[in-house]
């Protein structure tokens, strides 16, 4: 249950932000709705996000699956359940998609720079960061200076995402729902946290 209503003030920039919602996700997406609150941090927020969106420099499925690897070390359902359904619009395997929240139990599914970037997005998450200069060099060696700095604060606004919408109290609004998600196992009790 959300921890602030979900029915706003209806000002303008709300009802922009529902319209954007609806015409680009189907529907009107829970976060608009929590930020609607406070109209200017929804502008910025828009604003802002719209910038990321830009950024290119990193693989679209390294970029994603950073992301939701985040977003599963924090216990962000919103932000997994809508990964998913990202997942399938750039085309991702959701076979693998699903296996993120449980990679090490799957190893196998992924390749060596997709657990890199797995360990690297879950690293940065931990409080305080756990990144090590050995992660950091082998990635900055396979991506590259730039691809690097994106991952980094790709991962950082996926922080800043998955914690805004789990300490409002958002859980899973259906989108994984319209993609068929296969299901994942859980990870043995005792499965290593390392990688």
């Amino acid at each position: 249950m959300a921890r602030i209503p979900l029915s706003p003030p209806r000002t303008l920039t709300l009802r922009l932000a529902e319209w954007y919602s609806r015409r680009a996700y189907g529907r009107v997406m829970q976060p608009a709705l929590v930020l609607g609150h406070h109209p200017k941090i929804l502008r910025g927020y828009f604003a802002f996000e719209s910038r990321v969106a830009r950024w290119k420099a990193l693989d679209p499925a390294l970029k994603h699956l950073a992301e939701l690897a985040s977003a599963a070390a924090i216990g962000c359902s919103w932000c997994v359940d809508f990964g998913h359904w990202q997942a399938d619009r750039l085309g991702l395997p959701l076979a693998k998609i699903s296996k993120v929240p449980d990679r090490r139990a799957h190893r196998e599914s992924f390749t060596e720079p997709e657990r890199l970037v797995m360990a690297y997005a879950e690293a940065m998450t931990a409080t305080p960061p756990a990144v090590t200069d050995e992660l950091a060099a082998d990635l900055r060696g396979r991506l590259g200076d730039r691809a690097f700095v994106e991952l980094t604060t790709v991962v950082a606004v996926e922080n800043l995402r998955s914690r805004l919408n789990s300490a409002m109290g958002l859980r899973s609004q259906g989108f994984s729902d319209q993609c068929a998600v296969p299901p994942a196992t859980a990870a043995a009790p005792g499965t290593p946290t390392e990688d």
